[in-house]
């Protein structure tokens, strides 16, 4: 039965020739071999999201009156709810980890070189997608710290020049954060999002796949022997192991820390000291409190958002503007300012959670 099933199968989509191609590709070896393994865990915790995400979409209620109590039903009442959503919350965060430590990988080794220009294209443009999940999603319990948070966060994109009103009532539904910007949010984060994202990763897949995994410039240039290994099954062993292993962490960071609900959000009250945009935020909201009110005619909060805007745009466009990498060296300035960029993230997001 499961030969003739095969047969079948094999007859009308050329399973064969898939494997036969799987089977060809190989990992390069070297001393950086282990930055490929957190594609596949952002990968692995993407999926992770929706199975839990859709999990809560059985029981979660959309409306400033339901939300919470929609959610805390799930974490009091349904077998496991408080489980399923803290790995949704903490697998979140997690995804956006290694996702960025891959950006950064991918940086450093200069992975975005000709012929990858597009799968960094893609790469980018869906960890942006991921800031967009995770600061939409942040509202949807309409707790306490999220409302005032999602205040905030708006807040700057009144500071867009010329279009910054139009995107404050675009993104809360009007002047305020109310239950039209909890539904805003809900369909941004079910039915926006998603689509786009599950296209541009099956688009980067398709890269990755077509072109292979790219190797340091270094390697490539040695007159060293080359060392590699099959990806089918070595290397999908190997991911599938690293894979168990962050689910095991996963399990333990809901298990023992378990995301809290908080206090059900009362628009009418002040809000709460301390408040705080999620850690991949921080380093932008502790930077918006540094500048002063006004650098000359302009304000300081103008200048900080387009600044970030910029430093966005280079860095998609950054396999455009490497003109070293596509002639095979590497720019050490390009490399000084990596470091810089990753030291300031850190410093003000490390900032940003210690002080008030």
């Amino acid at each position: 039965m499961t030969g003739k099933f095969w047969d079948w199968l094999n007859s009308r989509y050329k399973i064969e020739k898939l494997l036969y191609f799987s089977k060809e590709k190989h990992v390069p070896l070297h001393d950086g071999t282990y930055w490929y393994y957190f594609g596949g865990i952002a990968l692995f915790l993407f999926g992770v999201q929706v199975l839990t995400g859709l999990f809560l979409l059985f029981y979660y209620r959309v409306g400033p009156d339901a939300s919470f109590e929609s959610v805390k039903f799930i974490i009091t009442k349904v077998k496991f709810g408080w489980l399923l959503r803290s790995m949704h919350s903490w697998s979140a965060n997690l995804m956006i980890l290694a996702a960025m430590i891959h950006m950064f990988s991918v940086f450093f080794h200069r992975s975005y070189r000709s012929p990858r220009e597009l799968t960094w294209i893609t790469g980018i443009s869906m960890l942006f997608l991921a800031f967009a999940f995770g600061f939409s999603g942040y509202l949807l319990p309409w707790n306490e710290l999220a409302f005032f948070a999602t205040k905030v966060g708006t807040d700057s994109a009144r500071q867009v020049p010329l279009i910054g009103d139009f995107l404050l009532k675009l993104m809360r539904g009007g002047s305020d954060v109310t239950g039209a910007t909890l539904s805003r949010f809900f369909g941004l984060h079910i039915s926006v999002l998603p689509p786009i994202f599950t296209a541009l990763l099956g688009l980067h897949l398709f890269f990755v796949q077509v072109q292979g995994m790219s190797e340091p410039m270094e390697l490539e240039k040695s007159n060293k022997p080359k060392r590699s290994m099959p990806f089918l099954p070595d290397f999908m062993l190997r991911d599938a192991l690293v894979w168990l292993v962050v689910f095991d962490i996963l399990l333990l960071l809901s298990v023992f820390f378990p995301w809290e609900l908080g206090v059900k959000a009362d628009p009418f009250s002040p809000a709460p000291a301390g408040i705080k945009p999620e850690w991949y935020f921080l380093f932008v909201f502790q930077t918006l409190k540094y500048l002063p009110a006004h650098l000359g005619p302009i304000e300081g909060e103008v200048i900080g958002v387009l600044a970030m805007g910029i430093v966005a745009a280079v860095v998609t466009v950054l396999p455009f503007i490497d003109r070293a990498s596509s002639q095979g060296r590497k720019s050490k300035l390009l490399d000084v300012i990596g470091v810089i960029g990753l030291t300031y993230f850190a410093v003000f997001t490390i900032l940003g959670y210690v002080l008030d």
